[in-house]
């Protein structure tokens, strides 16, 4: 039955790559890494529960479970190649291993990224995936490089998908359908994070909440940050649903959207909001990196916000 279940998974998500020497079927897969690139290597889990509601479509599911881990290659600058996939299951559910793999593989194939091995036992659901991905010799795009002075950007629109799994609670949630899509199938800004090789000097994905993950970059650069909460970019669906002060708290600090938080030397700020709106997505320029530690928020007022919390943190109750 297992091997039942991992045929099943390669018919939907068969990528050809003539760098794939071995794929799936062998005990481990052989893959060449071109020569003159580096490999960058990410890693997630998703549990049911925890990162996703009890009954979200497998479909949705197998997206999320790439896209999180493609936005950590897109905050490298990395252009994705290979993944693994070793999944766990409560039971042999064969239309939900259909609809995972159909949701993978909505995402991996436009990347011509090759499913090339995994894993498949039995448990609590639980989903794995481990991405690679190649840059050029010294080019990936690191969270220590920011500089005092440098402004601090974001691509796309924060706080919907914090907002989202707030309206699954709703006993009519199809009002916040587009919020909630922006919580089930993050876009990870792949193009955005080869576009700004060579020019962003710090770079991250919001993935627990934007002032949690900017800190990141702020103590591996040894700089503080200063947030305006007036320029943050929230989506029309959000400030329609939300009052303001919601809308800036799930901007701040409520995670999941998988967008891009970097940092860019001043002068370069425009440059670099054309070239992302090209590439879609966009990108706003929210702050400033300062000389000190941590983060600080400018509220509406101009006065520095107290914040009840930073972004998400399995381990804290």
């Amino acid at each position: 039955m297992e091997f039942d279940l991992i045929d099943r998974i390669r018919r939907h998500t068969d990528v050809h790559r003539d760098d794939v020497l071995t794929g799936i079927g062998d005990d481990a897969a052989v893959v060449a890494v071109p020569a003159g690139r580096e490999l960058a290597v990410a890693v997630d889990t998703l549990v049911e529960g925890v990162h996703f509601p009890v009954g979200t479509a497998a479909a949705d599911i197998g997206w999320k479970a790439l896209a999180v881990n493609l936005s950590d290659l897109a905050a490298m600058g990395a252009t994705p190649a290979w993944a693994l996939l070793a999944l766990t299951l409560p039971d042999s559910d064969e239309a939900f291993v259909d609809g995972l793999a159909r949701g993978f593989a909505e995402l991996a194939t436009p990347l011509r990224l090759a499913l090339i091995g995994g894993d498949t036992t039995r448990g609590p659901l639980t989903v794995t995936v481990v991405v690679h991905g190649f840059t050029a010799p010294g080019d990936a795009l690191l969270r220590s490089g920011a500089r005092a002075g440098d402004a601090i950007m974001v691509t796309g629109t924060l706080g919907d998908a914090a907002a989202g799994l707030r309206c699954l609670a709703e006993a009519d949630a199809s009002p916040y359908a587009a919020l909630i899509e922006r919580l089930n199938r993050p876009t990870p800004r792949v193009a955005a994070g080869n576009g700004l090789r060579g020019i962003a000097t710090a770079c991250i994905d919001v993935s627990d909440g934007l002032v949690a993950d900017l800190g990141h970059i702020c103590k591996a650069s040894g700089v503080g940050a200063e947030i305006d909460a007036a320029m943050l970019p929230r989506s029309s669906a959000l400030l329609t649903h939300f009052e303001d002060a919601d809308t800036i708290d799930f901007a701040l600090s409520g995670g999941d959207d998988y967008e891009l938080c970097f940092t860019v030397p001043a002068d370069r700020a425009g440059e670099v909001s054309a070239n992302m709106a090209r590439l879609g997505g966009g990108a706003t320029r929210i702050g400033r990196i300062v000389e000190g530690a941590g983060v600080r928020v400018l509220g509406l007022d101009g006065a520095e916000m107290v914040l009840s919390r930073a972004g998400w943190n399995h381990f804290v109750a």
